[in-house]
């Protein structure tokens, strides 16, 4: 009788308590889900700035300018800049860049206009059949921040 006692007490627990490693990590996964969200939000951006050279192209390129209130002007070849609505804007620059296929196609926008005016032209510039576009900028300037 003795060594049944004794040798009940010295028999390992073979179980693993898992249920506080779930709760580690069932916190931990909620603590990621709400900060994960605010990372993104508010970060500064400090573009760099760099010396490209300029495209040199045989044919003259379809410039799309946006200015910083968001409207829309295109310059296709010599023509003057002219003031365009979104739909005139692909229709136009479809038809142009499906008659010249190795046009160049450019979106100019404003330094302090918003970032949607942009992104907007790029969507429309896709939705138009174009397949490489080049942005546009100043040559770089001898401020440190590139500012005049």
């Amino acid at each position: 009788m003795l060594s049944s006692a004794r040798h009940k007490r010295l028999k390992l627990k073979s179980e693993i308590n898992v249920v506080p490693y779930i709760d580690v990590m069932l916190v931990l996964l909620i603590i990621f889900m709400v900060t994960a969200p605010m990372l993104n939000a508010n970060v500064d951006v400090n573009l760099p700035q760099a010396n490209a050279k300029s495209l040199q192209d045989k044919k003259e390129p379809v410039i799309v300018s946006v200015d910083n209130q968001g409207h829309m002007y295109l310059t296709l070849g010599t023509t003057k800049k002219e003031p365009i609505e979104a739909d005139a804007l692909k229709v136009k620059v479809g038809a142009f860049v499906k008659q010249n296929p190795d046009v160049s196609v450019l979106v100019a926008g404003d330094r302090d206009g918003k970032y949607e005016g942009v992104y907007q032209v790029l969507a429309l510039l896709q939705q138009a059949g174009v397949a490489k576009v080049g942005l546009m900028s100043a040559p770089e300037s001898g401020s440190p921040n590139g500012r005049p």
